[in-house]
């Protein structure tokens, strides 16, 4: 039975994989290189509608987002008992175009076929599968790093595109021999490096995006245009009275798995809390906990960033205490690496390689590698990067790309890190539960804190929204200081 699973999984890779006759992206590093810098020449106007496939809020739940000359359109969706056409909302880009989005809401287990129409834009024809499994497969990656043009590099948003594609297809295929699908793609900020719209046009480009959902956290390149908020369409937003210019917090179900999905650069602290807050409530049935944020806190390898670390730690958490995070998922630094388990931001348990913990009583913290931005083995006086101490793994190598599958059942959760150098596992962390709440106390670790964290990152949101400001300005957007950005 296993075998036939796995069977029937790469079977389906090889269906996705050929599913649709638009861009052979998904294709394209079976074959030639060449091939792929061809469809991405002929192909511009469908990488500039840039198709995505977003989270939705839970596993049967999908959102589709394409940008579009017109104010409406709409999906049509086609499954096994018909075909419907789902009209779309229209969102002014800072541009003066529009993004529109459509929500396809309680859809049952099968097979689908959609394709976008706004104005005199059709789309091709994309595939995707509602899963009837009790277990959930999701592919995390940070730092992608797709980049513009620019003199050195004259076809770096190409490159940087193929790159992210190609891990894209590593990915699948890897979880496939292993007899599982990738239910969601996640990932921890810093999509974009300049955060501008060509930028994520080609974060868009691969064809699984049209397929898998996709759900991304506001990293501080993201941040340095406008393309980030014109891009995404997320579920279950928070109404953040203090937060920044172009994201916001917001959470989505993947079975029996609750991603928070955090913006670590608005570190207006209570609109975080009273966000955690509000979605564990209404999630009380969730077996695992998991948070998505950009910036790196118990990682180590960056001494320049020590200050930074030590402050958002100050602030972070107890909120993860609080709320009993099992997992902090992040990037920034580029280094991969584990925590120990953390609880009150001290060491509780030994994680070390392929560590397997039954019932933690604290929170694990894991910071992945770029995608197309490899860090140094070696920093500038020749030595290896020093560790955090709170670092229970880390892993260095040169020119290293790293993807992690996460695999959640109703009492384990395995996080499986690879190489795309040899597609090889390299880590493993492996948490049971024998319980629901496994050994978290649920209390606040450090209620003293909350108050000065309150008070703290109000204030440094203040400072960073005048620094957006200015920059959006300078770029010649339009913006108010006190409402953000105008007409997106």
């Amino acid at each position: 039975m296993k075998n036939m699973k796995k069977i029937l999984c790469v079977a389906l890779v090889f269906v996705m994989l050929f599913q649709s006759s638009t861009m052979s992206y998904a294709l394209l590093d079976e074959i030639d290189r060449g091939l792929w810098d061809t469809a991405w020449e002929s192909k511009t106007e469908t990488v500039e509608a840039a198709v995505t496939m977003f989270v939705g809020n839970d596993e049967n739940d999908r959102t589709i987002a394409w940008y579009s000359d017109a104010d409406e359109g709409y999906v049509e969706l086609i499954n096994i008992k018909g075909s419907e056409k789902i009209e779309a909302v229209a969102r002014q880009t800072a541009e003066g175009d529009y993004r529109l989005y459509t929500t396809l809401t309680d859809l049952e287990a099968g097979l689908y076929t959609y394709k976008c129409v706004s104005g005199e834009y059709e789309s091709e024809l994309y595939t995707f599968t509602i899963e009837d499994n009790e277990n959930s497969t999701v592919l995390y990656v940070s730092d992608i790093h797709v980049t513009e043009d620019n003199e050195e590099s004259p076809n770096e948003l190409c490159d940087t595109s193929y790159l992210w594609n190609e891990v894209l297809e590593e990915a699948v295929k890897t979880a496939a021999l292993e007899g599982n699908t990738i239910d969601a793609v996640v990932s921890g900020g810093d999509q974009a490096s300049e955060g501008l719209r060509n930028e994520y046009e080609g974060l868009s480009s691969p064809a699984l995006l049209k397929s898998i959902p996709f759900s991304v956290s506001v990293g501080n390149h993201d941040r340095k245009s406008v393309g980030y908020k014109d891009y995404t369409a997320n579920p279950n937003e928070a109404d953040q009275t203090f937060k920044s210019y172009i994201g916001s917090d917001y959470w989505f179900r993947q079975g029996n798995a609750l991603f928070l999905i955090l913006d670590s650069c608005n570190v207006s602290m209570r609109e975080h809390y009273e966000f955690m807050e509000s979605a564990v409530e209404q999630n009380e049935d969730a077996v695992w906990v998991i948070a998505v944020m950009h910036h790196d806190m118990f990682g180590g390898r960056e001494p320049w960033l020590d200050s930074e670390n030590a402050m958002l730690r100050l602030l972070w958490t107890p909120f993860f205490d609080e709320f009993g995070v099992d997992m902090v998922l992040y990037g920034h630094s580029h280094y991969y690496s584990v925590s120990n388990v953390i609880y009150g931001r001290e060491t509780v348990e030994e994680t070390g390689h392929n560590a397997e913990l039954t019932d933690p009583q604290g929170t694990v913290y894991i910071a992945s590698g770029s995608i197309t931005r490899h860090a140094s083995v070696l920093d500038d006086e020749g030595n290896t990067p020093p560790v955090g101490e709170n670092a229970g793994y880390t892993h260095v190598e040169e020119a290293e790309t790293i993807y992690n599958l996460m695999e959640f059942t109703d009492d384990t959760l395995t996080f499986k890190s690879y190489s795309s150098e040899n597609d090889e596992e390299f880590n493993r962390i492996t948490i049971t539960k024998t319980s629901k709440q496994g050994g978290h106390s649920y209390k606040n670790s450090a209620w003293y804190l909350k108050p000065i964290a309150f008070f703290v990152g109000r204030i440094v949101n203040i400072i960073n929204n005048v620094d957006m400001y200015n920059r959006y300005k300078e770029q010649g957007f339009d913006v108010s200081l006190k409402e953000g950005l105008i007409g997106s």
